[in-house]
Protein backbone atom coordinates (compact mmCIF):
# COMPACT_ATOMS: atom_id res chain seq x y z
CA UNK A 1 0.00 0.00 0.00
CA UNK A 2 1.32 3.69 -0.97
CA UNK A 3 1.36 6.26 1.06
CA UNK A 4 1.36 9.12 -1.19
CA UNK A 5 -1.09 11.44 -1.21
CA UNK A 6 -1.61 14.16 -4.17
CA UNK A 7 -1.63 17.86 -4.27
CA UNK A 8 -4.46 19.21 -5.42
CA UNK A 9 -3.90 23.05 -4.22
CA UNK A 10 -2.17 24.47 -7.43
CA UNK A 11 -4.18 24.04 -10.76
CA UNK A 12 -7.31 25.04 -12.36
CA UNK A 13 -11.03 23.07 -12.65
CA UNK A 14 -13.20 20.77 -10.68
CA UNK A 15 -11.18 19.11 -7.73
CA UNK A 16 -11.73 16.04 -9.33
CA UNK A 17 -9.69 16.68 -12.60
CA UNK A 18 -7.37 18.03 -10.32
CA UNK A 19 -6.62 15.04 -8.40
CA UNK A 20 -7.09 12.41 -11.80
CA UNK A 21 -3.88 14.84 -13.48
CA UNK A 22 -2.11 14.45 -9.97
CA UNK A 23 -2.21 10.92 -10.27
CA UNK A 24 -1.20 11.01 -13.86
CA UNK A 25 1.43 13.08 -12.95
CA UNK A 26 2.74 11.21 -10.40
CA UNK A 27 2.69 8.01 -12.91
CA UNK A 28 4.62 9.43 -15.15
CA UNK A 29 7.41 10.92 -12.78
CA UNK A 30 7.77 6.96 -11.00
CA UNK A 31 6.38 8.31 -8.06
CA UNK A 32 3.47 6.05 -8.60
CA UNK A 33 5.34 3.31 -10.62
CA UNK A 34 4.00 0.14 -12.43
CA UNK A 35 1.91 -2.00 -9.60
CA UNK A 36 1.47 0.72 -7.13
CA UNK A 37 -1.98 0.73 -5.69
CA UNK A 38 -4.02 3.53 -5.38
CA UNK A 39 -5.20 4.94 -1.97
CA UNK A 40 -8.55 3.07 -1.36
CA UNK A 41 -11.04 6.22 -1.98
CA UNK A 42 -12.71 6.42 1.67
CA UNK A 43 -9.36 6.67 2.90
CA UNK A 44 -8.13 8.88 0.42
CA UNK A 45 -11.29 11.51 0.69
CA UNK A 46 -10.91 11.80 4.39
CA UNK A 47 -6.90 12.37 3.85
CA UNK A 48 -7.82 15.35 1.83
CA UNK A 49 -11.18 16.34 2.72
CA UNK A 50 -12.85 15.81 -0.43
CA UNK A 51 -16.09 13.67 -1.15
CA UNK A 52 -15.71 9.79 -1.67
CA UNK A 53 -17.83 10.85 -5.21
CA UNK A 54 -14.68 13.08 -5.97
CA UNK A 55 -12.64 10.68 -5.36
CA UNK A 56 -14.68 7.72 -7.78
CA UNK A 57 -14.79 10.26 -10.28
CA UNK A 58 -11.11 10.87 -10.47
CA UNK A 59 -10.33 7.28 -10.07
CA UNK A 60 -12.74 6.66 -13.38
CA UNK A 61 -11.25 9.66 -15.05
CA UNK A 62 -7.74 7.84 -14.85
CA UNK A 63 -8.96 4.98 -15.90
CA UNK A 64 -10.74 5.87 -18.72
CA UNK A 65 -6.89 7.26 -19.71
CA UNK A 66 -5.30 3.42 -19.50
CA UNK A 67 -3.43 4.41 -16.77
CA UNK A 68 -4.80 2.04 -14.42
CA UNK A 69 -6.68 -0.85 -13.67
CA UNK A 70 -9.20 -1.66 -10.72
CA UNK A 71 -11.03 -5.11 -9.30
CA UNK A 72 -13.31 -5.11 -6.89
CA UNK A 73 -11.93 -6.33 -3.34
CA UNK A 74 -8.53 -5.92 -4.34
CA UNK A 75 -8.61 -1.90 -5.45
CA UNK A 76 -7.15 0.24 -7.66
CA UNK A 77 -3.22 -0.40 -9.08
CA UNK A 78 -1.21 1.68 -11.89
CA UNK A 79 -0.47 -0.25 -14.83
CA UNK A 80 2.80 -0.90 -16.76
CA UNK A 81 3.68 1.95 -18.71
CA UNK A 82 4.53 0.09 -21.16
CA UNK A 83 1.36 -1.68 -21.37
CA UNK A 84 -0.93 2.01 -22.03
CA UNK A 85 1.12 3.57 -24.63
CA UNK A 86 -0.69 4.99 -27.19
CA UNK A 87 -1.29 2.38 -29.39
CA UNK A 88 -1.97 -0.04 -26.39
CA UNK A 89 -4.81 1.64 -24.75
CA UNK A 90 -8.18 0.37 -24.57
CA UNK A 91 -11.07 2.39 -23.34
CA UNK A 92 -13.75 0.81 -20.51
CA UNK A 93 -16.57 0.35 -23.62
CA UNK A 94 -14.25 -1.14 -25.63
CA UNK A 95 -13.78 -4.03 -22.88
CA UNK A 96 -17.91 -4.21 -22.35
CA UNK A 97 -18.18 -4.46 -25.72
CA UNK A 98 -15.75 -6.90 -26.27
CA UNK A 99 -14.31 -8.30 -23.09
CA UNK A 100 -11.64 -8.96 -20.77
CA UNK A 101 -9.38 -10.62 -23.04
CA UNK A 102 -6.17 -9.44 -24.71
CA UNK A 103 -6.75 -8.31 -28.48
CA UNK A 104 -2.98 -7.79 -29.00
CA UNK A 105 -1.31 -10.41 -26.54
CA UNK A 106 2.11 -9.46 -25.84
CA UNK A 107 4.02 -12.03 -28.30
CA UNK A 108 6.42 -13.14 -24.91
CA UNK A 109 3.28 -14.55 -22.98
CA UNK A 110 2.25 -18.05 -23.30
CA UNK A 111 -1.33 -18.23 -24.85
CA UNK A 112 -3.75 -20.28 -22.72
CA UNK A 113 -6.48 -17.77 -23.53
CA UNK A 114 -7.43 -19.08 -26.91
CA UNK A 115 -9.08 -22.67 -28.00
CA UNK A 116 -8.00 -22.49 -31.71
CA UNK A 117 -7.16 -26.12 -33.32
CA UNK A 118 -3.50 -27.01 -32.47
CA UNK A 119 -0.85 -26.57 -34.98
CA UNK A 120 -0.40 -30.47 -36.20
CA UNK A 121 1.13 -29.07 -39.57
CA UNK A 122 -2.38 -28.90 -41.35
CA UNK A 123 -0.80 -25.53 -43.20
CA UNK A 124 0.86 -27.76 -45.38
CA UNK A 125 -2.38 -30.05 -46.52
CA UNK A 126 -4.28 -26.73 -46.47
CA UNK A 127 -1.76 -24.95 -48.69
CA UNK A 128 -2.25 -27.41 -51.78
CA UNK A 129 -5.55 -27.20 -51.59
CA UNK A 130 -5.32 -23.82 -52.31
CA UNK A 131 -2.70 -24.17 -54.73
CA UNK A 132 -5.38 -26.41 -56.69
CA UNK A 133 -8.28 -23.87 -56.30
CA UNK A 134 -5.85 -21.47 -57.66
CA UNK A 135 -4.72 -23.91 -60.62
CA UNK A 136 -8.14 -24.76 -61.56
CA UNK A 137 -10.65 -21.97 -60.67
CA UNK A 138 -8.63 -18.91 -61.15
CA UNK A 139 -12.04 -16.99 -62.58
CA UNK A 140 -14.19 -17.88 -59.89
CA UNK A 141 -11.45 -16.43 -57.39
CA UNK A 142 -11.87 -13.30 -58.67
CA UNK A 143 -14.88 -12.86 -58.89
CA UNK A 144 -17.95 -12.41 -56.24
CA UNK A 145 -19.71 -15.83 -54.95
CA UNK A 146 -23.27 -15.00 -56.48
CA UNK A 147 -23.89 -18.98 -56.68
CA UNK A 148 -23.33 -21.63 -54.29
CA UNK A 149 -21.98 -24.93 -55.63
CA UNK A 150 -23.64 -28.03 -54.54
CA UNK A 151 -20.02 -28.72 -53.19
CA UNK A 152 -20.39 -26.52 -50.66
CA UNK A 153 -23.91 -27.47 -49.15
CA UNK A 154 -22.88 -30.91 -49.27
CA UNK A 155 -19.45 -30.79 -47.16
CA UNK A 156 -21.88 -28.82 -44.20
CA UNK A 157 -23.91 -31.46 -44.44
CA UNK A 158 -21.18 -34.28 -43.46
CA UNK A 159 -19.64 -32.07 -41.16
CA UNK A 160 -22.48 -31.19 -39.38
CA UNK A 161 -23.87 -35.24 -39.36
CA UNK A 162 -23.64 -36.78 -36.03
CA UNK A 163 -25.20 -39.22 -34.02
CA UNK A 164 -27.03 -41.31 -37.42
CA UNK A 165 -28.61 -37.97 -38.09
CA UNK A 166 -27.51 -35.88 -40.86
CA UNK A 167 -29.53 -32.37 -42.25
CA UNK A 168 -30.84 -32.07 -45.61
CA UNK A 169 -28.23 -29.80 -48.03
CA UNK A 170 -31.20 -27.72 -48.96
CA UNK A 171 -31.16 -26.40 -45.50
CA UNK A 172 -27.55 -25.94 -45.96
CA UNK A 173 -25.66 -22.81 -45.50
CA UNK A 174 -22.05 -22.12 -45.56
CA UNK A 175 -21.01 -19.20 -43.21
CA UNK A 176 -17.77 -17.10 -42.00
CA UNK A 177 -17.52 -19.50 -39.15
CA UNK A 178 -19.82 -20.43 -36.40
CA UNK A 179 -19.94 -17.10 -34.86
CA UNK A 180 -20.79 -15.22 -38.47
CA UNK A 181 -23.42 -18.35 -38.64
CA UNK A 182 -25.36 -17.41 -35.50
CA UNK A 183 -25.59 -13.66 -35.58
CA UNK A 184 -27.13 -14.13 -38.78
CA UNK A 185 -29.73 -16.73 -37.81
CA UNK A 186 -30.47 -14.04 -34.50
CA UNK A 187 -30.32 -11.24 -37.32
CA UNK A 188 -32.81 -13.31 -39.11
CA UNK A 189 -35.66 -14.59 -36.50
CA UNK A 190 -35.25 -11.89 -34.15
CA UNK A 191 -35.86 -8.09 -33.95
CA UNK A 192 -34.53 -5.18 -31.99
CA UNK A 193 -35.23 -5.26 -28.74
CA UNK A 194 -36.44 -8.98 -28.85
CA UNK A 195 -34.80 -11.17 -25.59
CA UNK A 196 -32.68 -13.96 -26.23
CA UNK A 197 -31.87 -16.42 -24.03
CA UNK A 198 -28.20 -17.08 -23.22
CA UNK A 199 -26.91 -19.15 -20.08
CA UNK A 200 -25.02 -17.11 -17.00
CA UNK A 201 -22.13 -18.26 -18.46
CA UNK A 202 -21.43 -18.93 -22.20
CA UNK A 203 -19.33 -17.96 -25.36
CA UNK A 204 -20.15 -14.83 -24.96
CA UNK A 205 -18.71 -13.09 -27.98
CA UNK A 206 -22.26 -14.17 -29.45
CA UNK A 207 -24.27 -12.33 -26.18
CA UNK A 208 -22.21 -9.45 -26.46
CA UNK A 209 -22.72 -9.12 -30.77
CA UNK A 210 -26.42 -9.80 -30.26
CA UNK A 211 -26.35 -6.69 -27.88
CA UNK A 212 -24.70 -4.58 -30.55
CA UNK A 213 -27.54 -5.64 -32.60
CA UNK A 214 -29.86 -4.21 -30.75
CA UNK A 215 -30.77 -7.53 -28.98
CA UNK A 216 -31.89 -8.09 -25.06
CA UNK A 217 -29.41 -10.80 -23.43
CA UNK A 218 -31.46 -12.99 -20.45
CA UNK A 219 -29.70 -15.49 -18.58
CA UNK A 220 -31.22 -19.32 -17.34
CA UNK A 221 -29.76 -20.93 -15.03
CA UNK A 222 -27.73 -24.20 -15.44
CA UNK A 223 -26.07 -27.42 -13.14
CA UNK A 224 -23.44 -29.68 -14.01
CA UNK A 225 -25.47 -31.16 -16.95
CA UNK A 226 -26.04 -28.00 -18.18
CA UNK A 227 -29.45 -25.72 -18.63
CA UNK A 228 -32.42 -26.38 -15.86
CA UNK A 229 -35.59 -27.02 -17.68
CA UNK A 230 -37.60 -25.44 -14.96
CA UNK A 231 -36.16 -22.42 -15.07
CA UNK A 232 -36.00 -22.38 -19.47
CA UNK A 233 -39.24 -22.57 -18.86
CA UNK A 234 -40.04 -19.63 -16.25
CA UNK A 235 -38.09 -17.42 -18.34
CA UNK A 236 -40.83 -18.46 -21.35
CA UNK A 237 -43.32 -17.86 -19.63
CA UNK A 238 -42.60 -14.64 -17.73
CA UNK A 239 -40.36 -12.90 -20.73
CA UNK A 240 -41.08 -14.65 -23.79
CA UNK A 241 -37.90 -14.60 -25.63
CA UNK A 242 -37.46 -15.33 -29.22
CA UNK A 243 -34.35 -17.29 -29.40
CA UNK A 244 -31.84 -19.39 -26.95
CA UNK A 245 -28.26 -20.02 -27.63
CA UNK A 246 -27.50 -23.39 -26.08
CA UNK A 247 -23.75 -25.31 -26.19
CA UNK A 248 -25.21 -28.75 -25.23
CA UNK A 249 -22.47 -30.64 -25.85
CA UNK A 250 -18.88 -29.55 -23.98
CA UNK A 251 -19.86 -26.66 -23.21
CA UNK A 252 -17.66 -23.32 -23.36
CA UNK A 253 -16.18 -22.90 -20.59
CA UNK A 254 -17.57 -25.38 -18.26
CA UNK A 255 -17.29 -28.63 -20.63
CA UNK A 256 -21.09 -29.96 -19.18
CA UNK A 257 -23.03 -32.34 -21.73
CA UNK A 258 -26.52 -32.19 -21.48
CA UNK A 259 -28.15 -35.76 -21.08
CA UNK A 260 -30.97 -37.17 -23.21
CA UNK A 261 -33.86 -36.60 -21.29
CA UNK A 262 -33.01 -32.76 -20.57
CA UNK A 263 -32.67 -32.14 -24.06
CA UNK A 264 -36.02 -33.33 -24.92
CA UNK A 265 -37.56 -31.70 -22.12
CA UNK A 266 -35.45 -28.14 -23.78
CA UNK A 267 -37.19 -29.09 -27.02
CA UNK A 268 -40.84 -29.92 -25.92
CA UNK A 269 -40.73 -26.15 -23.96
CA UNK A 270 -38.82 -24.00 -27.06
CA UNK A 271 -41.79 -25.67 -28.85
CA UNK A 272 -44.61 -25.14 -27.02
CA UNK A 273 -43.79 -21.20 -26.41
CA UNK A 274 -42.62 -21.27 -30.08
CA UNK A 275 -38.96 -20.29 -28.74
CA UNK A 276 -36.11 -20.83 -31.90
CA UNK A 277 -33.32 -22.58 -30.64
CA UNK A 278 -29.43 -22.14 -31.94
CA UNK A 279 -26.96 -25.52 -31.49
CA UNK A 280 -23.62 -24.30 -30.89
CA UNK A 281 -21.78 -28.13 -31.52
CA UNK A 282 -18.56 -26.50 -32.42
CA UNK A 283 -17.01 -29.20 -29.67
CA UNK A 284 -19.82 -31.57 -29.98
CA UNK A 285 -18.47 -32.81 -32.94
CA UNK A 286 -14.83 -33.37 -31.29
CA UNK A 287 -16.07 -35.41 -28.22
CA UNK A 288 -18.04 -38.83 -29.13
CA UNK A 289 -20.90 -37.61 -27.57
CA UNK A 290 -23.76 -40.04 -28.38
CA UNK A 291 -26.84 -37.86 -27.09
CA UNK A 292 -29.02 -37.09 -29.49
CA UNK A 293 -28.08 -33.35 -31.26
CA UNK A 294 -31.51 -30.60 -30.50
CA UNK A 295 -31.56 -30.48 -33.85
CA UNK A 296 -32.70 -34.06 -34.22
CA UNK A 297 -35.37 -33.33 -31.38
CA UNK A 298 -36.62 -30.74 -32.66
CA UNK A 299 -35.46 -29.81 -36.60
CA UNK A 300 -38.57 -27.42 -37.11
CA UNK A 301 -36.62 -24.56 -34.70
CA UNK A 302 -33.06 -25.88 -34.44
CA UNK A 303 -30.52 -23.95 -36.15
CA UNK A 304 -27.35 -26.16 -35.97
CA UNK A 305 -23.60 -24.78 -36.74
CA UNK A 306 -20.46 -25.79 -36.46
CA UNK A 307 -17.51 -25.19 -38.28
CA UNK A 308 -13.33 -26.01 -38.67
CA UNK A 309 -11.88 -23.19 -35.93
CA UNK A 310 -11.12 -25.83 -33.21
CA UNK A 311 -10.58 -28.88 -34.87
CA UNK A 312 -8.81 -28.47 -38.28
CA UNK A 313 -7.59 -24.51 -38.31
CA UNK A 314 -8.65 -21.74 -37.34
CA UNK A 315 -7.19 -19.57 -39.75
CA UNK A 316 -9.61 -21.13 -42.49
CA UNK A 317 -12.49 -19.30 -40.89
CA UNK A 318 -15.31 -22.18 -42.56
CA UNK A 319 -18.50 -23.31 -41.29
CA UNK A 320 -22.52 -23.95 -41.71
CA UNK A 321 -25.75 -23.98 -39.97
CA UNK A 322 -27.80 -26.25 -40.68
CA UNK A 323 -32.03 -24.56 -40.79
CA UNK A 324 -35.25 -25.49 -40.17
CA UNK A 325 -37.23 -26.42 -43.58
CA UNK A 326 -37.92 -23.44 -45.26
CA UNK A 327 -35.09 -21.01 -43.50
CA UNK A 328 -31.73 -21.21 -45.62
CA UNK A 329 -32.21 -18.68 -48.13
CA UNK A 330 -33.83 -16.07 -44.96
CA UNK A 331 -30.33 -17.57 -43.11
CA UNK A 332 -28.26 -16.89 -46.41
CA UNK A 333 -29.42 -13.69 -47.39
CA UNK A 334 -29.32 -12.58 -44.04
CA UNK A 335 -25.63 -13.43 -43.49
CA UNK A 336 -24.56 -11.75 -46.39
CA UNK A 337 -25.94 -8.26 -45.64
CA UNK A 338 -23.92 -9.18 -42.20
CA UNK A 339 -20.73 -10.09 -43.11
CA UNK A 340 -20.58 -8.63 -47.06
CA UNK A 341 -20.41 -12.07 -48.48
CA UNK A 342 -18.54 -15.31 -48.57
CA UNK A 343 -15.11 -15.36 -50.42
CA UNK A 344 -15.35 -17.83 -52.64
CA UNK A 345 -11.42 -19.40 -51.73
CA UNK A 346 -12.52 -19.93 -48.64
CA UNK A 347 -15.89 -21.84 -49.35
CA UNK A 348 -14.09 -23.59 -51.86
CA UNK A 349 -11.24 -24.53 -49.75
CA UNK A 350 -13.39 -25.86 -46.49
CA UNK A 351 -15.62 -27.74 -48.82
CA UNK A 352 -12.71 -29.44 -50.27
CA UNK A 353 -10.88 -30.75 -47.08
CA UNK A 354 -14.29 -31.78 -45.55
CA UNK A 355 -15.51 -33.81 -49.20
CA UNK A 356 -11.92 -34.96 -49.51
CA UNK A 357 -12.06 -36.69 -45.77
CA UNK A 358 -8.74 -34.58 -44.94
CA UNK A 359 -10.68 -32.40 -42.28
CA UNK A 360 -11.83 -35.43 -40.96
CA UNK A 361 -8.16 -36.43 -40.68
CA UNK A 362 -7.03 -33.57 -39.57
CA UNK A 363 -9.52 -33.92 -36.72
CA UNK A 364 -8.62 -37.35 -35.49
CA UNK A 365 -4.90 -36.18 -35.47
CA UNK A 366 -6.20 -32.91 -33.45
CA UNK A 367 -7.84 -34.78 -31.32
CA UNK A 368 -4.73 -37.51 -30.65
CA UNK A 369 -2.79 -34.25 -30.03
CA UNK A 370 -5.17 -32.52 -27.52
CA UNK A 371 -5.30 -35.94 -25.38
CA UNK A 372 -1.59 -35.99 -25.02
CA UNK A 373 -1.76 -32.03 -23.58
CA UNK A 374 -4.93 -33.01 -21.51
CA UNK A 375 -3.28 -35.98 -20.04
CA UNK A 376 -0.06 -33.53 -19.51
CA UNK A 377 -2.86 -30.24 -17.46
CA UNK A 378 -4.14 -33.15 -15.54
CA UNK A 379 -0.78 -34.04 -14.24
CA UNK A 380 0.30 -30.89 -13.91
CA UNK A 381 -3.00 -29.17 -11.89
CA UNK A 382 -3.57 -32.72 -10.03
CA UNK A 383 -4.99 -32.28 -6.80
CA UNK A 384 -6.61 -29.28 -7.51
CA UNK A 385 -10.36 -29.13 -8.99
CA UNK A 386 -11.07 -29.14 -12.54
CA UNK A 387 -13.02 -30.10 -15.22
CA UNK A 388 -11.49 -31.55 -18.75
CA UNK A 389 -12.06 -33.57 -21.38
CA UNK A 390 -9.60 -35.09 -23.54
CA UNK A 391 -11.00 -34.64 -26.64
CA UNK A 392 -11.58 -30.78 -26.01
CA UNK A 393 -8.92 -27.70 -26.15
CA UNK A 394 -9.77 -26.15 -22.39
CA UNK A 395 -10.33 -27.15 -18.69
CA UNK A 396 -12.19 -24.86 -16.22
CA UNK A 397 -10.19 -24.86 -13.06
CA UNK A 398 -11.59 -23.92 -9.45
CA UNK A 399 -9.37 -21.82 -7.78
CA UNK A 400 -8.59 -22.24 -4.07
CA UNK A 401 -8.99 -19.71 -1.71
CA UNK A 402 -8.29 -17.10 -1.20
CA UNK A 403 -7.75 -16.43 -4.98
CA UNK A 404 -10.61 -14.83 -7.14
CA UNK A 405 -10.36 -15.23 -10.71
CA UNK A 406 -9.31 -11.79 -12.11
CA UNK A 407 -6.75 -11.91 -9.67
CA UNK A 408 -5.84 -15.16 -10.61
CA UNK A 409 -5.83 -14.06 -13.78
CA UNK A 410 -3.62 -10.76 -13.38
CA UNK A 411 -1.52 -13.08 -11.62
CA UNK A 412 -0.77 -15.51 -14.54
CA UNK A 413 0.04 -12.41 -16.37
CA UNK A 414 2.42 -10.66 -14.76
CA UNK A 415 4.17 -14.40 -14.73
CA UNK A 416 3.89 -14.74 -18.61
CA UNK A 417 0.44 -16.56 -19.30
CA UNK A 418 -2.47 -15.05 -20.69
CA UNK A 419 -5.58 -17.45 -19.12
CA UNK A 420 -9.15 -16.53 -19.11
CA UNK A 421 -11.30 -15.49 -16.38
CA UNK A 422 -14.80 -16.06 -15.55
CA UNK A 423 -16.30 -12.51 -16.75
CA UNK A 424 -15.25 -13.09 -19.75
CA UNK A 425 -18.10 -16.29 -19.75
CA UNK A 426 -20.53 -14.05 -18.33
CA UNK A 427 -23.39 -12.77 -20.36
CA UNK A 428 -24.84 -10.54 -18.07
CA UNK A 429 -24.39 -9.26 -15.10
CA UNK A 430 -25.25 -11.34 -12.20
CA UNK A 431 -24.12 -12.18 -8.18
CA UNK A 432 -22.90 -15.54 -8.81
CA UNK A 433 -19.36 -16.13 -8.17
CA UNK A 434 -17.62 -19.02 -9.26
CA UNK A 435 -14.29 -18.62 -8.64
CA UNK A 436 -12.84 -20.37 -11.74
CA UNK A 437 -10.75 -19.75 -15.01
CA UNK A 438 -10.27 -21.65 -17.98
CA UNK A 439 -7.48 -22.64 -19.36
CA UNK A 440 -6.96 -23.32 -23.16
CA UNK A 441 -3.87 -25.35 -23.55
CA UNK A 442 -3.87 -25.68 -27.62
CA UNK A 443 -1.78 -22.95 -29.29
CA UNK A 444 1.56 -23.96 -26.90
CA UNK A 445 3.42 -24.32 -30.13
CA UNK A 446 5.48 -27.56 -28.48
CA UNK A 447 5.58 -29.34 -25.68
CA UNK A 448 7.80 -27.27 -23.57
CA UNK A 449 6.06 -23.79 -23.86
CA UNK A 450 2.84 -26.32 -22.44
CA UNK A 451 4.62 -27.39 -19.29
CA UNK A 452 6.44 -24.18 -18.45
CA UNK A 453 3.14 -22.12 -18.67
CA UNK A 454 1.39 -24.94 -16.63
CA UNK A 455 4.15 -25.16 -14.20
CA UNK A 456 3.52 -21.06 -13.73
CA UNK A 457 0.02 -21.71 -12.69
CA UNK A 458 0.74 -24.54 -10.97
CA UNK A 459 3.02 -22.25 -8.97
CA UNK A 460 0.26 -20.02 -8.00
CA UNK A 461 -1.73 -22.26 -6.77
CA UNK A 462 0.67 -23.75 -4.81
CA UNK A 463 1.33 -20.31 -3.39
CA UNK A 464 -1.98 -19.64 -1.68
CA UNK A 465 -1.84 -16.47 -3.19
CA UNK A 466 1.20 -15.43 -1.56
CA UNK A 467 2.87 -15.11 -4.94
CA UNK A 468 0.73 -12.30 -5.73
CA UNK A 469 0.74 -9.63 -3.08
CA UNK A 470 -2.59 -7.58 -3.45
CA UNK A 471 -0.75 -4.49 -1.30
CA UNK A 472 2.03 -4.09 -3.34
Amino acid sequence: MTNWLPDISSGSGPVYLRLADSIESAIAAGTLPAGSKLPPQRNLAYDIGVTIGTIGRAYALVHERGLVAGEVGRGTYVLDRAETAPGNQVDPLTIALGGTRAVDAPSNKVRFDTTAAPDIDQGKIIGKVLAEIGEQQLSEISSYSRVFPRNWHDAGRRWLARNDWMPEAENIVPTLGAHAAALAVISAVSSPGDKIVFENLTYTQVSRSARILGRRTITVDSDDHGVLPDDFERLCLQQHPKLAFLMPTAHNPTLATMPHERRARIAEIARRHGVWLIEDDLYGGMTGDENPLLASLAPDRTFLISGLSKSVAAGVRGGWVACPPHFAQRIKVTHKMITGGLPFILAESCARLVLSGQAHEIRKTSIAELSLRERVAREQLEGYEFASHPHVPFLWLKLPDPWLSGTFKNAAYRDGVLIDDEDEFKAARGDKVYHRVRIGFSSPRNSNDLAAGLAVLRQLLDSGGAGYDGEI
